[in-house]
């Protein structure tokens, strides 16, 4: 019997998801790879490189989907110097960032404890193009981007730098509904929150050497295979499950690592008392989650806002219908944002168009006052 379309909190079952996070990955089901430790699949570059590209990308579908959910390429960004050249593009941009405005760290740490840049892809091109080129062509994030996304992807790119005595995180799921709250997410049938973890690879480019003591990311193979993961996650009982069973992997500069941004991990704690732990975290989205016309959602709402505004003062309107108008002529959705200028306040995504036009109306905010805040809204966003 299928599952019901709509679940909740209380549907979550810990004993199944154990049983899928107990299963162990075979290395001969991965016969391009070099070995398996903590059931994540290694492959080394060049063995990776020289396989037949229609077989071999497949093996690394089935890693991501149906198999542990993580690989690591070995020295995947094999030249050290342009690493070291990026890492040093890294820093300066992080210090000029902190001199120009309020320097806010990341989602998951307080400023001071982790460095994070957002859209480093962009603003390192805009230093040194010639070096972004040569970077983004890898040929290995390339061959396992098609692997998962199809010839036409996206790239965005974050750096994260974990200092000295940095705690780690709490585990989750990423982009798209791992940003979401879960009275949110309950919202999705499940059939979307599946298809959500396929519209993303998630990957980490190790900039520095990365032995266990600075605390890269902990994993939970085959954490992404639990359907209602994304529900689950804040739950104590998975957290549990997951600091009793996460696995971690040491890496070495130039190392990549890619993952189902459904598999449960988090950033592990950097216990020395002098070394940075440097990554340049890429998020790589399918290239077809977009609508199909161009609509600009701001000439809209600055077209409809005095109307329900009227409505909406007059009591003419319901709450029912006044959710449904919001809903069909502003961006539902946090995302694409500019993190700098646009910040998540509370939670791990920022406001949307939406949330400012049911703001507005509640506040009954003059058509002017709207326009500003409207206008404001889309600087922010503006990369």
């Amino acid at each position: 019997m299928n599952a019901p379309p709509f679940q909740s909190i209380s549907d979550l079952d810990i004993a199944r998801f154990a049983a899928l996070c107990s299963r162990q990955t075979d290395l001969a089901d991965y016969p391009s790879a070099d070995s398996v430790a903590h059931n994540a699949v290694l492959y080394p570059c060049d063995a990776l490189l020289a396989a037949d590209p229609s077989v071999v990308k497949a093996e690394l579908n089935r890693c991501l989907k149906d198999g542990p959910g993580l690989l690591v390429v070995q020295q995947a960004f094999p030249d050290a110097a342009a690493l070291d050249r990026h890492t040093a593009l890294f820093a300066e941009i992080a210090a000029e960032e902190k001199v120009a405005a309020d320097h806010r760290g990341d989602h998951f740490a307080q400023p001071g404890a982790n460095e994070r840049v957002w859209n480093s892809i962009q603003k390192v091109c805009a230093k040194d193009p010639g070096l972004c080129i040569d970077y983004y062509s890898n040929p290995v994030l390339a061959l396992v981007s098609a692997a998962w996304l199809g010839p036409h992807y996206q790239i965005t790119a974050q750096v994260n730098t974990v200092k000295p005595s940095a705690a780690a995180q709490s585990p989750h799921r990423d982009y798209h509904l791992g940003f979401q709250d879960d009275d949110l997410v309950a919202q999705f049938p499940l059939h979307l929150q599946g298809a959500s973890q396929f519209l993303t690879l998630q990957g980490a480019i190790a900039h520095t050497d990365m032995p266990l003591e600075t605390g890269p990311t902990l994993y939970l193979p085959y954490s992404q295979l639990y359907p209602l993961g994304y529900l689950a996650w804040r739950h104590p009982d998975f957290k549990s499950y997951f600091h009793q069973h996460a696995v971690q992997l040491p890496l070495q500069k130039g190392d990549a690592v890619f993952l189902s941004p459904a598999l449960f991990h988090a950033a592990g704690a950097n216990t020395t008392a002098d070394r940075d732990r440097v990554a340049n975290l890429v998020q790589i989205s399918a290239s077809f989650g977009k609508t199909m016309e161009t609509i600009d959602h701001d000439a809209m709402l600055r077209s409809v806002y005095p109307v329900l505004l009227d409505r909406a003062a007059a009591r003419i309107i319901d709450d029912a219908k006044l959710q449904r108008a919001a809903t069909a002529f502003a961006d539902n959705y946090a995302f694409p944002t500019n993190l700098d200028r646009d910040p998540p306040i509370d939670g791990a995504a920022p406001a949307t168009s939406r949330d400012l036009l049911l703001q507005a109306l509640a506040a009954r905010w003059s058509a002017e006052k709207f326009n500003q805040a409207l206008a404001e809204y889309a600087e922010r966003r503006r990369a």
